[in-house]
């Protein structure tokens, strides 16, 4: 099964798929009269033509409940309004995640006091969280190492609000909105990414270009495919969370890389 296809086209696919499938089931005669076993078929059609595809996790829930929404929200006359208010809402909630495949991630926790422990001690340290979100590790960890200056960045609108609110009463957080590709990671001792397993090859590269000898990217959950983490941290949260700790190599990787800049 072809798994380089852009996400948009590979959704498009399963969905055809599952038309497909329901289609020829109805016409067989095999499923019940009405138009909800044709649904139901469709659905699961598309969901497994999307595992086929090899498309993200999240895609299967969303091809599974397309289309059942869709008829249901038909069937009992929804007003306008409501669809353009919710479309309006999650953008302003998921921005770029189409794009990206970056969903939103909410650290816990137990997680920030796992970082806590891996930022520098007896000196003040500096941390960038990729994608913080509504700034759920950055409030915590604030209090548990109140020497520590907090960055986070993140594109999506509504959680960047959320966090300015949230974390107007901590000093030592600093948020801005925008792409952290596009700014210099060079001055932090610790980047902290709870992103997907999309983008991590270009967050490793990055890292490896820019951060400074001794400074550590820290991946909640989603290691660097090829890479061999220096350390793993074991979180014993509900989530079985894991961290993996790279110390991205200096100027010696950099040229064995070819990677440039930093």
């Amino acid at each position: 099964m072809p798994t380089g296809l852009p996400p948009a086209l590979k959704a498009l696919l399963a969905q055809l798929a599952g038309a497909a499938l329901a289609f020829g089931a109805g016409r067989s005669g095999l499923l019940p009269a009405g138009i909800w076993p044709l649904v139901t078929v469709q659905a699961a059609g598309a969901t497994l033509a999307a595992i086929a595809l090899r498309s993200a996790p999240w895609w299967r829930w969303i091809h599974l409940g397309f289309l059942p929404l869709v008829v249901a929200a038909v069937q009992i006359r929804i007003a306008p309004g409501w669809y353009l208010a919710a479309f309006v809402g999650l953008a302003l909630v998921f921005w770029s995640s189409f794009r990206t495949q970056v969903p939103l991630f909410l650290s816990n926790r137990r997680t920030a006091a796992a970082v806590a422990e891996l930022l520098p001690r007896g000196r003040p340290g500096r941390l960038l969280d990729l994608g913080s979100g509504t700034g759920s590790l950055l409030r915590p960890l604030a209090r548990l190492r109140p020497d520590c200056s907090l960055e986070g960045i993140e594109s999506a609108p509504a959680p960047y609000a959320l966090s300015l609110l949230l974390s107007r009463h901590q000093p030592t957080i600093s948020l801005a909105r925008g792409d952290f590709f596009q700014i210099p990671w060079s001055d932090y001792d610790m980047v902290y990414a709870f992103l997907s397993p999309v983008p991590m090859h270009q967050v490793w590269h990055k890292a490896c270009a820019e951060m400074r000898p001794g400074a550590m990217l820290v991946s909640n959950s989603f290691p660097v495919e090829g890479v061999e983490p220096d350390s793993v941290v074991e979180v014993g949260d509900r989530r079985r969370t894991r961290l993996y700790c790279y110390i991205p190599a200096g100027p010696a990787y950099r040229q064995k890389s070819g990677i440039t800049g930093g």
